[in-house]
């Protein structure tokens, strides 16, 4: 599996993750009936920890510079 994720990126999915799962754990907006939704921060979460985007490998995408041509 080759990365295809740069730093940035990986800092924005982490933050974004992060941000998700604290909704759906009812730390920000507590009880509007939509916090389970929060739970699908665990993608971003993980294709950070990875540094593979599938979705990005199927686009044919890059923000890793090492990877760009």
């Amino acid at each position: 599996m080759t990365t295809n994720i740069g730093t940035l990126d990986r800092i924005a999915r982490v933050v974004l993750g992060l941000a998700l799962i604290a909704f759906a754990l009812g730390y920000i907006f507590p009880g509007t009936g939509w916090n389970m939704l929060g739970w699908i921060g665990i993608v971003p979460l993980g294709t950070a920890a990875l540094g593979n985007c599938p979705a990005y490998s199927l686009l044919g995408l890059s923000t890793c510079p090492a990877k760009q041509s």
